[in-house]
């Protein structure tokens, strides 16, 4: 799976490259500086095809580096290319130094002077070299102010402008996802709204996770990830912990280095059944339901659970909805469970191996029956179960998170959307929310890990952006965002299939971490094979497509 690193992680990667003797600094950037043109005429190959105007910013450090090459290479081509540095010459990083040198010695001019900059017409092509992953300051508002309000108010013509940003758009933290510039703009003008938003970013080696968190995906739009080398690289022998459990972070892909994986390591044994197997093999699982006319949203996660290959799968409803629900439903089991000690009977059953509690249950009822199915009954041989909590089952310890926490075991899976993640831990919200000052900032990966180990097991914390944390440290992230994007997921029901499909899978034997990893990915891919229109209970229905899809 692809690796989100930290913009330490990458830099001590490139650090650990080079220390080795494998390649310098400046191959480095030359590599980078030629990925940037490249990706820039594969988006748009009419630039390719004669001359063109281009504006290359470059900044202080080695991102500007990078930026000089770019000028260079596009120089070489035939275009008219104006650089301007942001910063003194004479304190360039040694590498960006020599490619600033370079950049000199074939003609080239460079201002430091940006007020020049919008007296010309708009170019074709601007490359934003400024700030890359290393930024830990609000930008300077001067900065700030010529990046985003003059670039709209004196090119005129801006959206013919084809605004590339290396590494990041300068200004967002590469760790979190927020967007310094408005913290710059903030000191002074409250009224002030950034427009660098890039059309395409191009980075180098893996991705960032500020790419996929946060501002990240807006301000950058459009993400290509350029090798520049460094590959085949032992990162976590060269980097003490970043293959530990803390500090790891991958994004949700069935692919390797562009190669599908049949499936991907985390869908691994989804559609492993025996033709000797039965119903029972594949595990059952239960779904509590609320009263009389709140009863569609456990059917929507039973359907889910189902769906997703857990061999059986029980409705328990209060007798007020008995009739509303066996009306409505065929595969699916129903069991009447109003109270505890009915609820109590049903888990006698051994071979019940996963139970999901919240959609549509309504609080009361849910504050009655969690700790039960967390085995708080009294039974001295209740199995752990595999317990998934969402929805009600979550608000229903809104003001007493510590009582739930200390009923939780780890085969459960909390699957809070930002408010219930802000009722259950609201220190951490508070901290998520807060503006930064410095960086690296509070990311919602930060946030994830620090909910997990709090709570003592797997915290999916649901956005376009899902986080998916273990207590140990183990982190992923699923992405509903740039060509994966699914905005018809924003529909009502679709969190509590995601619930029953989590369930389904822990039903059949799939641990916590990995099951809510391929809840969430199998959660996207069926919004994005069902496309607009989608409802929830398209959900499930699609499901078997995905699968044959994946060659599974």
């Amino acid at each position: 799976m692809t690796e989100l690193l930290s913009a330490a992680q990458m830099r001590a990667i490139e650090t650990a490259a080079i220390e080795s003797g494998q390649v310098t600094g400046l191959e480095l950037m030359e590599r980078a500086g030629r990925g940037v043109v490249e990706a820039v005429f594969e988006e748009w190959p009419e630039l390719r095809a004669t001359s063109h105007k281009a504006v290359v910013l470059c900044g202080p450090g080695n991102n500007g580096g990078d930026g000089f090459v770019v000028a260079r290479l596009l120089k070489e081509w035939g275009w008219a290319v104006e650089v301007f540095l942001y910063g003194d010459p004479d304190k360039l990083p040694p590498d960006a130094r020599v490619n600033y040198e370079r950049w000199r010695e074939m003609g080239g001019e460079v201002s430091t002077d940006w007020a020049v900059l919008w007296q010309s017409d708009a170019p074709d092509l601007l490359i934003d070299a400024v700030f890359g992953t290393g930024l830990k300051r609000p930008l300077d508002k001067q900065l700030a102010n010529h990046l985003n309000v003059r670039m709209r108010h004196n090119w005129g013509a801006w959206t013919q402008v084809k605004y590339v940003a290396v590494d990041c758009p300068s200004g967002l933290d590469c760790d979190s996802g927020h967007m310094r510039a408005f913290l710059a703009a903030a000191q002074g003008d409250e009224d002030y709204e950034p427009v660098n938003w890039a059309q395409l970013t191009v980075t180098f080696h893996s991705p960032k996770r500020g790419h996929y968190l946060h501002e990240g995906p807006s301000v950058c739009s459009k993400l290509r990830v350029v090798d520049i080398g460094i590959w085949p690289w032992d990162q976590e022998s060269a980097i003490p912990g970043l293959g530990g459990s803390g500090s790891r972070t991958v994004l949700l892909e069935p692919v390797y280095m562009g190669k599908p994986l049949r499936g991907g390591p985390f869908l691994s044994g989804m559609l492993e059944k025996h033709t000797s197997d039965h119903k029972y093999g594949h595990g059952h699982a239960l779904v509590l339901s609320g009263g009389a006319g709140r009863t569609g949203a456990a059917r929507l996660a039973a359907r889910g659970a189902l769906r997703i290959g857990a061999g059986l799968v029980t409705l328990g409803v209060p007798g007020s909805a008995q009739m509303e629900v066996a009306s409505q439903i065929t595969a699916l089991m129903l069991r009447r469970v109003d109270e505890v000690d009915q609820l109590a009977e049903v888990l006698q059953d051994r071979r019940l191996n996963a139970l999901c509690l919240g959609p549509g249950m309504g609080v009361e009822r849910a504050r009655n029956l969690v700790p039960m199915a967390l085995g708080q009954g009294g039974q001295t041989d209740h199995p752990t179960r595999g317990v998934v909590l969402d929805a009600d089952a979550l608000t229903a310890y809104a003001d007493a998170p510590d009582t739930l926490f200390a009923m939780l075991h780890d085969n459960c899976v909390l699957t809070p959307h930002a408010g219930e993640f802000a009722r259950l831990f609201p220190d951490i919200a508070e901290r998520l929310n807060a503006k930064p000052t410095s960086g690296p900032a509070y990311s919602k990966v930060d946030a994830t890990r620090d909910a997990a180990a709090r709570a003592g097991c797997v915290v999916l914390f649901k956005g376009p952006a899902t986080v998916i944390a273990a207590p140990d440290g183990r982190c992923s992230v699923n992405a509903a965002i740039y060509d994966r994007a699914a905005p018809w997921l924003a529909t009502a029901g679709s969190g509590d299939v995601l619930a029953g499909f989590i369930t389904g899978l822990l039903a059949r034997g799939f641990d916590p971490m990995k099951a809510a990893e391929a809840a969430a990915w199998l959660h996207v891919e069926c919004a994005r094979n069902f496309g607009p229109g989608l409802i929830a209970e398209d959900l499930p229905e699609v499901l078997p497509a995905v699968f044959r899809g994946l060659g599974l």
